[in-house]
């Protein structure tokens, strides 16, 4: 970590412990842009772990922070409702998305049930050269001895890639899904949109495309085998409104895309903010599930989910009222040093590498998370076939947003070999 981040956070730890506690808003975007939400969240798990705030740009709402804690919620959906929506930021009552991940059973249970196929242990085995060859070729071309974007050339364009194969989308056109997947986690208040009403405009864009791929592929007497043709053949989702459907996608695309993609560009940085970890890989490459069990659990693409109670309730202590905005932060829960030991370090053989939260759990469980680790596993044996480090120069641009812990950019180089 680079001197002045160091400072930044010094002066974030500072303010952490002089704000008074009912004071502290955790949602606050920026300090996830600048890294600096660490000694806030420290702060309210060990002194109000389950943490209510007034006041903020988003509405009351209650923090819950430790892993147990989230872990409660996760799992009682009869009291913790995700059809309030699963961001702290309310949605757009003029343009309401209904998607499955926003919705309780049985309508969630029946229309994940239809996507999930598409990573079956079988489907998987198929993908693996697929991914394989496709990182290989990306490794090949980065440049050798020279700065690039790390984020540009290799998270995002693997991962884009994976989405064309799981929509069978046209792969020239591919970055447009990197667009709208962008357009629908960012704020409005950062570079990646003008206004709520441009990015709408480009989400009609994205309505129309995945229209054209539907008429295409709905009542095909032999359906394909992609995420398109699975719900516009499937008797839960064929009869979807339109802005269902387009919920929907954009789920997919952004659960496809956004959490894998940051995982890539985080797991680079924590091996170069951890050098010692990074000789143990080389050293050991045998570790490299393990690491990409603890890269996901390090960087937690998802930093919460939010639910909505709909009955009063007691939870650590503390109780919530009906109706109230309840967030899981995530981002919190893998950092929670009652459950996880010496959460803080970036260790590539924890002995429980997989104690984490950053798939959620219980029934929202990510459908994907196999596929993620998957692809983080080849990424880092294809990288290592290759290169003994891949450094990072400077400090990465983060997104500001409160919802992932995403990168916009970072500068990497691949020393040259004597």
């Amino acid at each position: 970590m680079a001197d002045g981040a160091m400072e930044m956070l010094g002066a974030a730890r500072a303010e952490a412990y002089a704000t008074p506690l009912d004071e502290i808003d955790l949602s606050v975007p920026e300090r996830f842009r600048d890294n600096t939400l660490w000694p806030f969240f420290e702060r309210v798990r060990r002194e109000d772990p389950v943490h209510f705030t007034a006041q903020s740009p988003y509405g009351p709402h209650w923090s819950v922070t430790l892993y147990n804690d989230i872990m409660a919620v996760e799992t009682n959906h009869a009291v913790f409702s995700s059809e309030g929506g699963i961001s702290i930021e309310d949605g757009d009552d003029e343009h309401p998305l209904p998607m499955f991940i926003a919705m309780d059973p049985p309508k969630h249970d029946a229309q994940r049930k239809v996507v999930s196929p598409i990573v079956s242990p079988l489907n998987l085995a198929n993908m693996e050269p697929i991914i394989r060859e496709r990182a290989g070729k990306i490794f090949d071309e980065l440049p050798i001895g020279e700065p690039f974007d790390w984020v540009d050339r290799v998270s995002v364009e693997l991962t884009t890639q994976m989405l064309c194969t799981l929509f069978d989308f046209p792969f020239e056109d591919r970055r447009k899904l990197t667009r709208w997947s962008d357009i629908v986690t960012a704020g409005v208040d950062t570079d990646i949109i003008e206004s709520r009403d441009a990015a709408w405009a480009e989400i009609m864009e994205c309505a129309a495309y995945f229209t054209n791929l539907w008429d295409q592929r709905v009542g095909a007497a032999a359906p394909g085998n992609d995420l398109i043709s699975m719900m516009a053949n499937a008797e839960a989702t064929r009869d979807m409104p339109p802005m269902e459907y387009l919920g929907n996608i954009l789920l997919l695309i952004v659960g496809g895309n956004d959490t894998t993609r940051n995982s890539i560009s985080g797991g680079l940085l924590a091996l170069n903010e951890n050098p010692d970890q990074y000789r143990k890989l080389r050293e050991h490459p045998e570790l490299i599930p393990s690491m990409v069990s603890e890269i996901i659990r390090w960087q937690t693409p998802v930093a919460h989910m939010r639910r909505t109670a709909l009955a009063d309730c007691e939870l650590g202590g503390k109780t919530i009222r009906k109706g109230d905005k309840v967030v899981m932060w995530y981002v919190s829960g893998n950092r929670d040093e009652s459950v996880i030991d010496n959460p803080d370090a970036f260790i590539i053989d924890r002995e429980r590498p997989r104690q984490h939260l950053s798939f959620g759990f219980g029934i929202h469980r990510c459908v994907g998370m196999r596929l993620a680790e998957m692809q983080l596993r080849v990424v880092w044996e294809e990288m290592l076939k290759r290169f003994p480090v891949i450094e990072v120069v400077g400090e990465p641009r983060r997104v500001t947003t409160n919802f992932l812990r995403a990168y916009q950019s970072m500068t990497a180089r691949i020393p040259a070999r004597a």
